[in-house]
């Protein structure tokens, strides 16, 4: 027998993988030190090419699901690179993919359906409070275990091989499944919470009909149909699902994203009405004479939940603000800094910015809101909830470091607008793109004035806002938007330049000369 590769002295592997692609492969194996079965994913660097950058987004996803703590979420429990390529060590899932389920048994009973695709939603909702997007949602990233549970798969990863820029930018790389991609996906390259719910959608309708709502010969084919055709309604195909459970399929599958539900939290309330009595599913479930140690947790607490009391506030509420010292220091100040740099470096930004939070308050008080050091460590702070994936609280700490900057310093200092651009895009990746489009257009009249129509900030400016309204189905709005930019970039930059050419990219050729 061939001997099997241990990973990283600590992992050993089975002969071969259960699964590649395009990002890489699955294996199963042992943790040797603690005795324990676990999966292993090894990444594959896109053209195989090593990149340090790809290495570091990895590592920051791999923490941000390993914070998630949810039991639809598989636990991560090791991350590493071995020669070079980064790997993920994860607890080893039992069960079968709903594609496998769906292959099997045809379309789900309707129960089952909005079962798994509640659970589904209970996991997107942990994710998007942390504002992780999954980016690859699909029947065969969900697994249905013996007990009924579902787990989700792969989170973090399509993200973490992503492209990083602190913009709304196009990446060149298809990342998703075309079959379940939302438009803004497959346009811009855009991804929010709605961009899963979208997925959601897709597979709840796959579920239920047996089929996926857009089919084709190839991949540029279903894509085109993500983004132009309707959906067909699933009572067309399968007459006794609920109009109501219907109409929820036909708002996830929204074009636009501000059309889909508006949270993970709102579709799975009305999923619940659906679920209903649950039969076996032979061969896949337990059956519920032999005792499930999940079942009789789960009823468990259920049961002592299901009674609504005035809820008392939580003991250790007072004791979660940090202690503000009487006396603060500068040099206080600049250790705390320092210590927040050197884990950055070692991709910890949680505990990086909860060391510039902590002092963030009593510098302002204690050396004022216009001082430089603290308006430094505000906007490092502000960086690092970004670079770290929190855009929830980055957005309003964006937003308040420009507001104390544009009083205290002036409305057109450069840092008060590279703030006022990172909150808008803050706000584009948690899914409000009415809110970053309005702010964006207010900046971009700010930034003429400011640097001139030429300059490559109010270009790339232009850009942005073009391919927010591309994701987002403001059709016409962006090709106007993208047309004007080509004119002025190839303008400013020649016609051969490659700016140029990726900007005609993202305009159909049939609206060039329109």
């Amino acid at each position: 027998m061939a001997r099997r590769r241990i990973l990283n002295g600590r992992y050993e592997l089975d002969e071969l993988p259960v699964g590649k692609g395009g990002m890489g492969e699955v294996w199963l194996g042992r943790d040797i030190r603690l005795e324990r079965e676990v999966a292993v994913k090894l990444i594959r660097f896109p053209d195989d090419v090593a990149d340090e950058e790809l290495v570091r987004r990895f590592v920051r996803e791999s923490r941000i699901t390993a914070r998630l703590e949810h039991p639809g979420v598989p636990a991560v429990y090791d991350v590493g690179t071995q020669a070079g390529r980064p790997f993920m060590v994860m607890q080893r899932i039992r069960g079968i993919s709903v594609s496998d389920l769906i292959a099997e048994h045809g379309p789900l009973p309707i129960g089952w359906a909005a079962a798994i695709a509640a659970q589904t939603c209970s996991v997107l909702s942990a994710a998007h409070r942390e504002s992780l997007i999954h980016r690859d949602l699909k029947p065969g990233n969900l697994m249905l275990c013996s007990d009924g549970t579902v787990r989700v798969l792969d989170f973090g990863l399509a993200v973490a091989l992503a492209s990083s820029d602190s913009q709304i930018t196009r990446t060149g790389q298809t990342l998703g499944t075309p079959a379940y991609m939302a438009p803004e996906l497959v346009l811009a390259g855009m991804t929010g919470p709605q961009t899963d719910l979208y997925a959601v959608g897709c597979t709840l309708h796959e579920m239920l009909t047996g089929r996926c709502p857009f089919r084709g010969a190839t991949a540029y084919a279903v894509m085109t149909k993500q983004v132009d055709e309707r959906p067909p309604a699933v009572r067309s195909v399968r007459g006794e699902v609920p109009p109501g459970l219907e109409t929820l399929v036909l708002e996830l599958l929204a074009k636009a994203p501000e059309e889909r539900p508006g949270s993970a939290d709102a579709v799975y309330r009305r999923l619940l009405p659906f679920v209903g009595e649950l039969g076996m599913l032979p061969g896949v479930l337990t059956p519920p004479s032999v005792p499930s140690p999940v079942r009789m947790y789960a009823s468990v607490v259920g049961r002592a939940l299901s009674v609504s009391e005035p809820a008392a506030p939580p003991r250790e509420a007072a004791a979660a603000q940090p202690h503000a010292p009487q006396r603060f220091s500068r040099g206080e100040l600049e250790r705390a800094r320092a210590e927040a740099d050197s884990l950055v470096r070692e991709s910890r930004y949680s505990q990086a910015a909860e060391v510039l939070a902590a002092v963030a308050q009593p510098a302002t008080r204690m050396l004022g809101a216009a001082d430089p050091d603290v308006l430094s460590l505000r906007f490092q702070l502000a960086i690092i909830r970004f670079d770290g994936g929190d855009y929830r609280r980055a957005a309003p700490t964006f937003a308040d470091l420009a507001a104390d900057i544009a009083a205290h310093v002036g409305p057109d200092e450069e840092l008060a607008l590279r703030c006022r651009r990172q909150e808008a895009t803050c706000n584009a990746l948690i899914g409000q793109t009415s809110k970053a489009l309005r702010q964006l257009g207010e900046l971009l009249e700010v930034e003429r004035g400011r640097y001139g129509a030429d300059d490559e900030r109010v270009l790339e400016l232009r850009k942005q806002i073009g391919l927010l309204q591309l994701g987002s189905g403001r059709q016409e709005a962006a090709q106007q938007t993208l047309r004007g930019l080509l004119a002025d970039v190839e303008r400013v930059k020649g016609p051969h330049d490659a700016a140029v050419e990726a900007i005609r990219k993202l305009i159909p050729p049939s609206t060039m000369d329109s």
